[in-house]
């Protein structure tokens, strides 16, 4: 059985109530069962956290063990440079996520720190954006 451990970084946690036009309104909890639905054959993990060295002790403990990591780093994926260490760090493959297209807004999101140590980047599919990252590891 595959196991891939997804991890959500600040402002995550309110999906449903953050920004509803941008985000949607599913809660990623409610989101997370239909993913497991989905992937039998997976053990799907869930983390989320708004504090930056938090999620690199995350990256850290599943980072030689796990088949795949879905990293959706939020506002960290435009400023850590450690987030990106970490993942050069570990083993596991990461793919970054992110739920809208941010080349469609702001400038400052158009930059990310960690692309370039990620095995690839899926963004402005919705939620579905994790669902391809799952995929991206069968």
């Amino acid at each position: 059985m595959k196991k891939i451990q997804i991890i959500n970084g600040p402002n995550l946690n309110l999906l449903g109530k953050r920004e509803p036009t941008v985000y949607g309104n599913a809660s990623f909890e409610d989101y997370l069962s239909e993913l497991r639905a989905r992937f039998p054959q997976c053990e799907i993990s869930y983390y989320q956290s708004n504090v930056e060295g938090e999620i690199i002790n995350k990256i850290h403990e599943v980072g030689f063990e796990y088949d795949g990591i879905v990293l959706n780093a939020g506002a960290y994926t435009h400023t850590s440079i450690a987030l990106h260490d970490a993942i050069k760090a570990v083993t596991t493959p990461v793919v970054e996520v992110h739920i809208s297209n941010v080349h469609a807004r702001e400038s400052f999101r158009h930059v990310s720190m960690i692309s370039a140590a990620c095995r690839g980047v899926i963004l402005g599919f919705g939620l579905d954006s994790y669902r391809l990252a799952i995929e991206s590891f069968m």
